[in-house]
């Protein structure tokens, strides 16, 4: 099996890649243009295995996509390139309608491009998956679950520009037959997240004693994914699922985001005691804009007719991942030193990356 997966030196595009790569055995192309999410040491543990490569390429340069997949001749096209933040999209948008809307129609276009000059059987076997966020149903009340024929309500400019993205990659499963799956996920959590997202800044934070900022009174709810078992769930999704098709995936871990600060610390304070219960440094702070009061999955589809499983519950994803934040300096340390923590999503002039 051959597989591209975008934005593989990402968050959730690097333990793909590792499952894919150690797990599975695929031979994997990874292309990432290396922006500031996108991490190359995230991938150290493939970097010398023989069924990986990797690209730095921007999926907007048409030219350098089209190369890729010419002379990688994918089986698969798993793509998760994306500008992913919501509060950098407030600060900056234009980077976020550029990358998840323009370069989506990019790799779909030249995806289309390949696919079209297969033969019969490769053709038919072939699959593109384009990984999406529950963010673009927008928010819902105190009950409910997305399902996968909730309407689209976007909030944020994230998660509009995701939503634009989705209608691209279904539109081109129905125009022109490209076999593609969708997927939408809830919150993700695990090793190797960039340091600026909740968990681990509040990680970060509180081994530092720094204060552990909360939006709003912390009553946001969340459900948490974790990052394995979403990269289990992608490559079942694109193995078995039907073109054409959407598949939610979620932990069902409903928490107030609150509450998983609260996990944090307690973690915390029984691996590596300090003189003060860390739940002291927790600081609520002004709300950003546009706040979606709750999300959660129902991912019933996904388990029923593709048999997918998370195996984490939040209590112990958490646990392995504060471990992993304690084991692993080598990796978050040079992040840290680029991102200090400072506030994102108020300020109307757009952030550096």
């Amino acid at each position: 099996m051959r597989v591209i997966v975008t934005g593989g030196a990402g968050f959730i595009g690097s333990a793909l890649v590792r499952y894919l790569v150690l797990d599975k055995g695929y031979d994997v192309l990874t292309v990432d243009a290396l922006t500031y999410a996108g991490c190359e040491a995230s991938l150290r543990e493939v970097e010398d295995k023989s069924n990986h490569r990797f690209l730095k390429a921007d999926i907007c340069d048409r030219a350098a996509m089209d190369a890729a997949i010419a002379e990688f001749r994918p089986d698969r096209i798993m793509h998760l390139a994306a500008e992913s933040h919501v509060d950098r999209s407030i600060t900056g948008a234009a980077d976020f309608i550029q990358t998840n809307m323009v370069g989506t129609f990019t790799l779909l276009e030249a995806a289309r491009s390949y696919w079209s000059g297969l033969d019969a059987g490769a053709k038919e076997a072939f699959r593109f998956l384009h990984v999406s966020t529950d963010e673009v149903y927008g928010s819902l009340g105190d009950e409910g679950l997305f399902s996968e024929t909730t309407p689209y309500d976007p909030s944020s400019p994230y998660s509009a520009s995701k939503a634009a993205s989705d209608h691209l990659a279904k539109a081109w499963q129905r125009t022109y037959g490209l076999p593609v799956v969708v997927s939408n996920c809830s919150n993700n959590y695990g090793p190797y997240h960039f340091p600026e997202k909740l968990i681990p800044l509040t990680i970060l934070n509180a081994l530092a004693g720094r204060p552990l900022p909360v939006y709003g009174k912390g009553e946001n709810v969340r459900d948490w994914l974790y990052v394995d078992d979403h990269a289990r769930a992608l490559d079942i999704i694109i193995d078995k699922g039907v073109p054409g098709e959407t598949y939610n995936v979620g932990g069902r871990n409903e928490r107030r985001n609150i509450d998983v600060v609260r996990r944090i610390c307690a973690v915390l304070d029984e691996l590596v005691p300090s003189d003060a219960p860390r739940e002291t440094l927790i600081e609520y702070v002004t709300d950003r804009p546009g706040h979606d009061v709750r999300y959660a999955i129902d991912a019933t589809k996904l388990e029923t007719e593709l048999g997918w499983r998370a195996a984490e519950n939040f209590d112990t994803g958490i646990e392995k991942t504060v471990r992993w934040y304690l084991e692993n300096d080598w990796w978050w340390q040079p992040l840290r030193d680029r991102y200090d923590g400072e506030r994102l999503g108020l300020s109307t002039t757009k952030v550096p990356a």
